[in-house]
């Protein structure tokens, strides 16, 4: 009777239990909140800039909350501000943005997704060759191609026009959506495209009703990259367009670079949140998705 209740009063040994404030844990997070201090930083000042007054700004206190919180720069920004000879603000450039983002993103999207769906279970004779040229056609330096672009968009008559611009966003983003798509594909278990092939299906009913409804992760981070390099091009929307046709990026850096009046630098900061107020937006929505599609199969070969 002793030797049982001596044996159920000694406790089961296991590993120690870690404590919460180590030496380790406070390394870490400590390390953790600098770092994103000092990248939080920069945004903490343009919000508090955007909502002050110019005469609280001349003050010089440049980290300070506002005393009097106004909304009037983002007013100016939005629908004031000069960009040039218009003074409408940024909201034409945003019409013009949302104008160039939807079909760029949904023809580069629908195109790549076909191609790697084609290359990955719909092998041809030069498969191998045309996505390796694909491949390279993605570290090719944009620079090195502009002046072509050029030429050829003023042969077709696109040049200085939205869909000029869209048909540039459509094949450059190609190469690496293309290959997000294939390698995504090719991680989907082959015995379900065997067993649609058995059933009589196509090369379209098979990729409208099966690959599809499985590849929603990898929409998502195609969807957000394009979103994000779209959206915050400056190079091809400052060339290959005109000034009623810009972008909301170069009617931003019209807005910031302008050296007539007074240098306001309250608009300068809401006009730079309001232009990527759309990009930030997308990765708050999507963000869950878009980790599940890079882990599901989009570093995969």
């Amino acid at each position: 009777m002793a030797d049982m209740t001596t044996n159920t009063s000694v406790d089961p040994r296991g590993p120690k239990p870690k404590r919460a404030f180590s030496r380790s844990n406070i390394f870490l997070y400590g390390t953790l909140i600098m770092v994103s201090m000092y990248y939080l930083l920069p945004l903490y000042v343009m919000i508090v800039t955007s909502l002050k007054g110019m005469p609280e700004i001349r003050m010089g206190n440049v980290f300070g909350p506002p005393m009097e919180i106004t909304f009037e720069p983002w007013v100016k920004a939005w629908s004031e501000a000069c960009t040039g000879i218009n003074c409408d603000g940024l909201s034409r450039g945003f019409g013009n943005s949302v104008r160039i983002l939807v079909p760029s993103v949904l023809l580069s999207i629908a195109i790549a997704s076909v191609n790697g769906y084609a290359l990955s279970n719909w092998k041809f004779k030069g498969s191998e060759t045309f996505f390796t040229i694909l491949i390279i056609g993605a570290f090719i330096p944009y620079q090195t191609m502009l002046y072509p672009i050029v030429i050829m968009l003023r042969e077709i008559g696109l040049m200085g026009s939205i869909w000029g611009l869209v048909l540039v966003h459509t094949v450059f983003g190609m190469p690496i959506l293309t290959l997000l798509f294939r390698n995504y594909f090719t991680s989907i278990p082959e015995e379900l495209f065997k067993a649609a092939r058995v059933d009589g299906a196509g090369f379209w009913q098979i990729y409208f009703q099966i690959m599809i409804p499985m590849a929603l992760p990898i929409f998502v981070v195609a969807i957000i990259l394009q979103v994000t390099g779209i959206w915050n091009d400056f190079l091809f929307g400052v060339i290959y367009t005109k000034p009623a046709t810009y972008p909301m990026t170069v009617q931003l850096n019209n807005i910031v670079n302008s050296v007539q009046g007074v240098k306001e630098y309250n608009v300068n900061m809401a006009a730079t949140l309001l232009t990527g107020l759309v990009p930030l937006v997308i990765y708050f929505a999507s963000g869950k998705l878009f980790v599940r599609g890079i882990a599901a199969g989009a570093v995969k070969g």
